[in-house]
């Protein structure tokens, strides 16, 4: 096996000693490179003996490098295709989706690789015995497993593969080789949560220490589910039981090793309309990305912006605008800086999801067309959204529609502001300027 390099950064190691593109990377210190994860596992070494191939496939290099980086480029981060994923879980979001929208959308990766690289999570049901043996050899840690529950027959079904049960073996062997594990159950009532919830939460807690965070989301329903298997969203008394199972098994946790190590999502408490609990609570947000302690932690951030803010606000009107779930959460944050400041002019609209269907209320998955529908006629001076609602680039929404469209349709700058508290309260009292 061998990666094809895509480019040579001129004046780099790499490029001195005539390596080009097309040629291809065989080895590093004797060890295969297959793919990203190999090379960015291996070039972190000092010294460097790299064996190259050349494009005609004529001559093959030896050379060193030696305290710097080769100097390589490579077409995709990954090196080669990324691996999708061979499940249709009932409650898979992608299958939701409606038709139309960009091809990478529709993608379902479940990449070992990415877990690592990116923090993505995987099924590990495509898992290799040589992938996973690699993972082990290499010691990479995380590892973020999208387990579900821990019923293997169960899984099976919920997942409709027949392998995904097996491939839970898979845990027990990283804990045992000391690779930490970060886990997530997308709950779906009455399938998961309850009993099997309770279940889940102690075979997992079997992988301590090396079980880092369990996480616990609320199933996501669009209205393009047409086909697919009948489910319902979580009743406000059932997030408050999701709640309350794991708020008792996350303070038992505690008590015994000094790590909550599980977390409901702050999903749950909106729909549970609980208070969010405090930052303490989260301890060193292991789960951020999934929505474990988001709110609180911008809370925090908010009130310590606002206790030390420099300068008197000077933006003119503005309107937040959010999903339909945060909206009053945002709403609060901007009223405790409007007690400070009476010059601060902001209002917080809330989102209607129209484009997935109103059962969507987070502010991530709200479109430009959403944005366009609901706030043309725009009477402020500029709107603010959360990064979230644009993909990784930030230069457009998830119907392809730009930030310069959407503002001008709108008819004002549309401005993408961090989540966080810092970046949303600098965004509320300060205007950039042009």
């Amino acid at each position: 096996m061998a990666v094809v390099i895509d480019g040579v950064i001129p004046k780099s190691p790499c490029a001195d000693k005539g390596i080009q593109a097309g040629d291809r990377l065989l080895k590093i210190n004797g060890h295969e490179i297959n793919d990203g994860l190999d090379y960015r596992f291996y070039v972190i070494e000092d010294r460097l003996q790299m064996v190259f191939r050349s494009s005609d496939d004529t001559r093959t290099r030896v050379i060193t490098v030696e305290g710097e980086e080769p100097g390589l480029e490579f077409a995709t981060y990954l090196m080669d295709e990324q691996h999708s994923c061979r499940n249709k879980c009932v409650f898979c979001f992608i299958d939701q989706m409606p038709k139309g929208m960009r091809d990478s959308l529709y993608f379902k990766d479940d990449d070992s690789r990415l877990s690592f690289l990116f923090g993505n999570y995987i099924t590990l049901t495509n898992l290799t015995e040589q992938e996973g043996q690699r993972i082990m050899d290499m010691h990479i840690s995380p590892v973020n497993v999208s387990v579900h529950t821990t019923n293997p027959e169960l899984r099976c079904k919920m997942m409709n593969n027949r392998f995904a049960g097996e491939a839970l073996g898979w845990l027990e062997r990283f804990a045992q080789a000391g690779i930490e594990l970060n886990c997530q159950l997308v709950l779906c009532p009455e399938w998961n949560d309850g009993d099997e919830l309770m279940r889940s939460l102690e075979d997992l807690s079997k992988l301590l220490p090396s079980l880092n965070s369990v996480a616990a989301v609320p199933v996501g329903l669009t209205k393009h589910r047409d086909g697919l298997t009948p489910l319902r969203l979580f009743t406000k008394e059932e997030a408050a039981a999701v709640i309350d199972t794991m708020t008792a098994f996350g303070d038992r946790l505690l008590k015994e090793t000094g790590n909550r190590v599980v977390y409901p999502s702050d999903e749950f408490y909106l729909i549970a309309q609980r208070e969010l609990p405090p930052p303490t609570f989260y301890g060193d947000y292991p789960q951020l990305e999934n929505g474990v302690g988001v709110l609180s932690l911008q809370r925090e951030e908010f009130a310590d912006a606002l206790d030390n803010l420099e300068g008197e606000p000077n933006a003119g009107k503005t309107w937040i605008a959010t999903g339909v779930s945060a909206a009053p959460f945002i709403k609060e944050l901007v009223e405790s800086a409007k007690a400070r400041f009476e010059q601060i002019d902001c209002e917080v609209r809330a989102i209607r999801n129209d484009f997935f269907g109103e059962t969507i209320t987070v502010a991530g998955l709200v479109t430009g067309r959403d944005l366009i529908a609901q706030l043309k006629g725009c009477d402020a001076t500029r709107v603010l959204i959360p990064d979230c609602m644009l993909r990784y680039e930030g230069d457009c929404f998830l119907d392809d529609l730009t930030l310069e469209e959407v503002s001008r349709e709108i008819g004002v700058p549309v401005v993408p502001v961090a989540v966080n508290g810092y970046a949303l309260l600098e965004a509320v009292c300060f205007e950039e300027e042009k």
